[in-house]
């Protein structure tokens, strides 16, 4: 589901930008948002002209547990043993290349505006959310620059204007649970 996470992100905000240019002749009819070239890797290298999506870091949601992780109902009632929900934050950087500096801050402003005023993405707010995903919360991270220097250190480039989301609750759930026996009585053993 990371994957549909990111897909649906840079999707997402491919319609978005192209809404907000309002279909304007000058816009180019190819994406904005895209992914990093797979066979470009080391040292890694940012499309010229576009809004450069790169998962950096996936991290454990650990604050919102389960009271009983380990119990489950399902659709009859029947309790179920599974291994607990694992929720995950995905950091994300969205990074600008464009020949001219001014463009790609512009795009990076568009995707803070657009995520300060739609911080949760679910199904009713973006239908093209994957079924599996209840929904997406967007917060900005602002890192110091010491690590801002390690991260770019880490990808073996030049800086670029960017910017880093934290996308919380990705879920994964135990497929495999298994039915719990119900006790249906119990027989009172004699005492020696």
């Amino acid at each position: 589901m990371i994957g549909e996470a990111l897909i649906f992100l840079k999707h997402h905000l491919n319609e978005r930008l192209t809404a907000q240019a309002g279909g304007a002749p000058s816009e180019s009819l190819e994406d904005k948002v895209v992914f990093v070239d797979g066979e470009r890797m080391d040292p890694i290298t940012f499309k010229l002209g576009a809004i450069t999506t790169l998962l950096i870091n996936v991290e454990e949601e650990k604050v919102l547990r389960d009271a009983d992780p380990y119990a489950r109902v399902d659709a009859s009632g029947a309790p179920l043993r599974t291994q607990p929900t694992l929720r995950l934050n995905l950091y994300v950087l969205f990074v600008a290349r464009f020949k001219q500096y001014e463009h790609g801050l512009d795009y990076l402003g568009r995707i803070i505006q657009h995520f300060q005023s739609h911080k949760i993405l679910d199904h009713q707010s973006a239908p093209a959310l994957d079924d599996r995903i209840a929904k997406l919360i967007m917060e900005l991270q602002t890192l110091a620059f010491s690590e801002q220097n390690e991260v770019w250190n880490a990808l073996r480039t030049t800086y670029h204007p960017s910017v880093l989301y934290r996308v919380k609750l990705v879920a994964f759930s135990d497929p495999d649970a298994a039915r719990v026996p119900v006790i249906r009585s119990v027989v009172a053993g004699v005492s020696p």
